[in-house]
């Protein structure tokens, strides 16, 4: 029987298959599911900011998309994943809240994702499919075994990518 593991916010876990990971409350926040297709290993980071060089006592790694996204990697090869076989799926990164001032700090959203993006495309990890952006919290489930990412969202039908 498989089990669902849960990832808190500024968290990340990794799992074999059967079993599969979830974290709520995907808002500004980017859900990042990696796996390896032929081992079936993989897992889910619940990163909250794109940088972790602009802050000062930033030691929660899974908190930033730059180290959350590297130690979630080595975590899913330590288990015995093939390094050059990840690829990746990513949600959230929603813009929450409607601001009259679009400035840079307010945008932490979009900032989350593109430094998702970035942090991938220089690990050389594919991106297979997203659903991010848009104005709404998402929940996700990722099974590494299949590589279903799902997402739900109040008022909204589910949907696998």
């Amino acid at each position: 029987m498989s089990e669902i593991i849960k990832v808190g916010m500024a968290d990340l876990k990794t799992c074999k298959s059967p079993d599969g990971v979830t974290t709520l409350g995907l808002g500004s926040c980017v859900g990042i599911a990696i796996r390896d297709p032929q081992t079936k290993i993989g897992g889910l980071a619940h990163i909250m900011l794109p940088d972790s060089t602009a802050m000062k006592n930033n030691s929660n790694i899974p908190k930033f998309a730059d180290t959350g996204i590297e130690e979630l990697v080595k975590q899913i090869v330590a288990l015995g994943a093939q390094r050059t076989r990840l690829v990746a799926k990513i949600a959230g990164g929603a813009q929450m809240f409607a601001f009259q001032n679009k400035s840079d700090m307010v945008q932490v959203g979009a900032r989350n994702v593109e430094a998702v993006k970035k942090k991938l495309g220089e690990m050389k990890i594919r991106i297979l499919a997203e659903d991010t952006g848009k104005d709404f919290g998402r929940t996700v489930i990722f099974y590494p075994e299949t590589g279903d990412y799902i997402i739900r969202a109040v008022g909204k039908p589910e949907r696998t990518i």
